[in-house]
């Protein structure tokens, strides 16, 4: 990389790339104007992602890596700079992306928009403290400090404790006929008994006929006394005695839930456990010191409980006392301000980060960077319509503009139709997925994309008006229904979900359609299936969590293709002299794998200051297994050959082998077939994530009534790539099966047969009812605001 000072280099206004070859990139070259929105396009898997994030981001981020520090080159080495033969052109890159890592339990929307740091600081400096008290720093209003911590519950708000309700369910029992549930199985719980007999206790009384101080001291003690036991001689074996240790009930699931190692053990001791808010805070995680300040009379507990913009209107109405209350109450509104116009505003500081959707997440960190004053840098945006109803998306591309305005050079990466005709310039990859992808189509200005005849988004793009073609409406032969639903923002709601069709779920963010379909359909459905009389017989969540958390879950592990591909591998003639069963094919266990990298294919590189990164691994470059492993081929290729295969080029390889065939073609009727066999699960959006569960699903073929619900299935896709899902799904209707899709695209809804629309607003605006009934009806709803977008939608409008 040649870095010109030259002064012509300065003037140049566009980002030029040239010979970018990442992932499925065929030597790209494009350039990019800066100062604009460049919307990039292409179908799911067409290369846009890796051209926009894996190019131009990745080499942002390796330039500034390497001008902040000299260690850094090390680890660029390490990481390797992405496959491109220059750049010229690029500012510094701050990227905002959805499957950036999910933070942790103790993040907030406070600490993501860093609200709750400007929230502290006014309680420490125009807090009203009781009398004779000393002036906190800010630090001692986090939770997550040690100054400010509940000592109880350690800011964390609630404990885990056990009761004798939850410890013994069945009082009736004795303890030899194993009364206290919580107690390990087998040997251990057996020796727990002996020596209770031994300490003189009645094992084979009821246990509600023990004394109930007895009854305290098994099951909560915290002595561990020792005594010698003398088994019962059985006929068949003599046992001798031994030194035995009690633990109590209480102690044994402690111990377990924070030390074992096993999930199963530790969900079983979780059983015991209940969850309960801190007695000591209340759930409000700060110590009492923090807690007797006030401002505007409420607690920081208060305030950060409210909706932010129930929180703008207290800090506009308090009245200021003193400069510094002021300054610091307008610095806050001038922080809520963007994130309510990002259509979030019915969020509260304390909603802990993993109960975000990914566009919720992605849309506080934009918010956030409003107010950072950044300018003359490249923000990378990962898809910002996700999760966004049609009428929030205007607030979006507002936003847009203002980073655009600010000086910055916005890159887009986007499927929303409206998102892409709002772009000064726009770059469409294709013409397909994968390897028929990967290349430039155009360049450009929008309104030049409608020449271009290979573009699958030209033909959605510039659609001529009334394509959509008038669908029957199905008739329901069945129905759930909902009644007095309180949760979250849903307030004594009844919903009825008709059987035997497809039903859409609508609303602006944050109305309470996720709570509505995924927690108490969900829940209450779940419930049914043991009563013979429910129509319905299965419950198939298909959502958009991550199918593995690490490199070692794949697409082959995920639909258990892999178990075919290595008894193939074993039965080749290599495998067979040197006698390898199938785990020596197996990536996850010692043998056949490479042991720098234990068979993830990658090391972790920890980066100072710096979320680690994954590198190829140096001994095996990726291909995951020892040399000896990889001299075993089936039909000519090797194992990391075989998972180096795309689905589409795998279902040609297997077409011989039924067992694996039938799940490749499930993928590649769902549109997956560009995704490699062995793509680390890490490497997967949400949404292909949610569609290889969907076809991992499709390719069991059920015969009794499944009931499937999918939040958000469009997530991520071309409106050419819904199309092909649509198919899909209307499919499981006409094969007898219900389907309930929560969804912000109006073609989709618009295809619906019943619809269910939330709102009218977000959080406590919302939670209601408005309209429900077939898309025609919907549509001509004065009080939805769905139904000016879903009529357009009907009328085969844009979406």
């Amino acid at each position: 990389m040649h870095h010109s000072t030259a002064p012509e280099a300065d003037r140049d206004s566009f980002v030029r790339v040239r010979g970018a070859r990442e992932h499925n990139l065929r030597g790209v070259d494009v350039d990019v104007p800066r100062d604009a929105l460049t919307v990039f396009t292409g179908v799911s898997g067409s290369g846009k992602s890796s051209l926009a994030f894996g190019t131009l981001y990745a080499e942002a981020q390796r330039r500034y890596f390497e001008s902040v520090a000299p260690y850094a080159r090390r680890l660029i080495h390490q990481i390797g700079a992405p496959k491109v033969d220059s750049v010229t052109g690029l500012p510094p890159a701050v990227s905002l992306e959805q499957r950036r890592s999910s933070p942790g339990s103790r993040s907030s929307v406070g600490t993501v928009t860093l609200l709750s740091n400007s929230l502290r600081m006014l309680y420490s400096r125009a807090g009203t403290y009781p009398a004779g008290a000393e002036r906190l720093d800010s630090d001692a209003f986090s939770p997550n400090t040690s100054a400010g911590a509940c000592p109880s519950c350690h800011g964390l708000g609630r404990i885990h404790r056990t009761s004798e309700e939850l410890l013994v369910p069945d009082p009736s029992l004795s303890i030899r006929q194993g009364a206290v549930a919580a107690w390990p199985g087998a040997w251990q719980g057996k020796n727990l008994r002996d020596i209770l007999e031994v300490l003189g206790h009645d094992v084979d009384a009821p246990w509600r006929e023990l004394a109930a101080k007895d009854r305290e001291w098994i099951l909560f003690t915290e002595e561990q006394p020792v005594v010698t036991v003398h088994p019962v001689r059985d006929a068949d074996r003599i046992q001798r005695p031994y030194q035995g240790t009690y633990m109590s009930a209480h102690r044994y699931v402690m111990r377990t839930f924070a030390d074992s190692k096993s999930a199963t053990l530790r969900t079983r001791a979780e059983r015991f456990l209940a969850d309960s808010p801190c007695p000591a805070c209340e759930g409000r995680r700060l110590g009492p010191a923090a807690l007797a300040v006030t401002y505007a009379g409420r607690t920081i507990a208060e305030l950060a409980a409210l909706p932010l913009t129930a929180l703008d209107g207290v800090l506009a109405a308090a009245p200021p006392e003193g400069e510094a209350a002021l300054v610091l109450a307008q610095d806050l509104r001038s922080r809520i301000g963007p994130v309510v116009e990002l259509g979030l505003g019915y969020l509260s500081l304390d909603r802990t980060a993993p109960t975000l959707s990914a566009g919720e997440l992605q849309r506080l960190r934009l918010a956030t960077q409003l107010r950072s004053g950044l300018f003359g840098v490249v923000y990378v945006l990962d898809e910002p319509s996700a999760g966004l109803h049609p009428a929030d998306t205007e607030a979006l591309l507002g936003v847009l503009d203002r980073l655009k305005a600010a000086g910055n050079t916005v890159f887009v990466v986007e499927h929303h139709l409206d998102v892409v005709r709002h772009a000064d310039w726009l770059v469409e990859v294709g013409p397909l997925a994968g390897e028929h992808g990967g290349r430039v189509l155009y360049s450009g200005p929008p309104q030049g994309l409608s020449d271009v005849a290979e573009s699958a988004t030209a033909r959605h793009l510039f659609a001529a008006d009334g394509q959509t073609p008038q669908r029957r409406v199905r008739e329901a032969n069945g129905v759930v229904r909902l009644t007095g639903v309180d949760r979250h923002n849903l307030r004594d709601v009844d919903a009825q979900f008709p059987l035997g069709v497809f039903t859409a779920v609508t609303g602006v963010s944050g109305s309470g359609k996720s709570t509505l379909v995924g927690q108490v359909l969900a829940r209450e459905v779940g419930e049914r299936l043991a009563d013979p009389s429910f129509p319905v017989r299965r419950l198939v969540e298909v959502d958009q969590k991550p199918i593995g958390r690490t490199p070692r879950s794949n697409l082959a592990t995920y639909t258990g293709l892999f178990d075919v591909v290595r008894k193939l591998f074993t039965q080749a003639p290599q495998a067979r002299e040197r006698g390898w069963k199938a785990g020596r094919f197996s990536f996850n266990v010692p043998g056949g794998r490479c042991e720098t990298c234990q068979g993830e294919g990658f090391v972790s590189v920890e980066l100072l200051f710096l979320p680690s990164t994954y590198a190829p691994c140096p001994e095996c470059a990726g291909a995951r297994y020892n040399t000896e492993t990889l001299e075993v081929t089936y039909e000519g290729r090797n194992i990391a050959e075989v998972l180096a295969l795309t689905v589409e080029s795998a279902a040609a390889f297997f077409a011989g082998v039924p067992a694996a065939a039938r799940s490749l073609r499930a993928l590649e009727d769902i549109g997956l077939g560009y995704l490699r066999l062995g793509q680390p699960a890490t490497e997967l959006s949400g949404g292909e994530a949610q569609r290889i569960k969907l076809a991992t699903e499709l390719q069991r073929q059920r015969r009794d009534h499944t009931l499937y619900v999918l939040d958000e299935p469009t997530t991520g896709l071309h409106p050419a790539d819904v199309r092909v899902l649509l198919r899909q799904l209307h499919g499981l209707v006409d094969a007898g099966h219900s389907v309930v899709v929560v969804e912000h695209d109006m073609e989709v809804v618009a295809g619906a047969d019943w619809v269910i629309d939330l709102g009218p607003g977000g959080g406590a605006e919302g939670g209601r009812v408005v309209a429900a009934g077939p898309p025609e009806r919907v549509a001509r709803t004065a009080a939805s605001r769905t139904a000016p977008y879903l009529a357009r939608a009907l009328a085969g409008g844009s979406r």
